[in-house]
């Protein structure tokens, strides 16, 4: 599952960069999905709707054992 996860992270990775942020792959446990929001994403006032409505709804797509993505 965890390079799963790294492929459609490194597909949703692009648009983060291209707006000067990025995502890090922190931890995966029962599947909840741990990241980090790195560069001008993690301080963004809109982290939370990049992380659920962006991250979280691409990783459940493309992984079906994602439930959630937090970020730490």
């Amino acid at each position: 599952m965890n390079e799963k996860i790294k492929a459609a992270l490194d597909q949703i990775r692009p648009a983060l960069q291209a707006d000067g942020g990025d995502v890090e792959l922190v931890s995966v446990k029962d599947g909840t999905v741990s990241v980090k929001l790195t560069g001008a994403c993690g301080g963004c006032p809109m982290a939370t709707m990049t992380l659920k409505q962006g991250i979280e709804r691409i990783l459940k797509e493309r992984v079906p054992e994602v439930k959630e993505v937090v970020s730490v």
